[in-house]
């Protein structure tokens, strides 16, 4: 069986937003990857960014920096 584990899910209202937001973070080493929107969450485009909890600040802090707009931000087991 899969552990569950605390993430952050950033969750896009377009496929566009949630693509830029892949290829900002890794032009700049930020952490965390793609993902499909988990089941207990309802999301715009069905995909997701899934990160370690305590890197929320600084991704919310890039988002704003490169002009992302997110959806919806949860920190959930997944």
């Amino acid at each position: 069986m899969i552990r569950k584990e605390r993430k952050v899910i950033i969750t896009f209202h377009t496929t566009a937003m949630a693509i830029a937001m892949e290829a900002v973070c890794r032009k700049r080493q930020a952490p965390g990857r793609l993902i499909p929107v988990p089941k207990s969450i309802s999301a715009g485009c069905g995909m997701a960014w899934c990160a370690a909890p305590e890197e929320k600040d600084m991704l919310c802090q890039l988002m704003k920096e490169e002009g992302i707009t997110h959806q919806e931000i949860q920190v959930c087991m997944i």
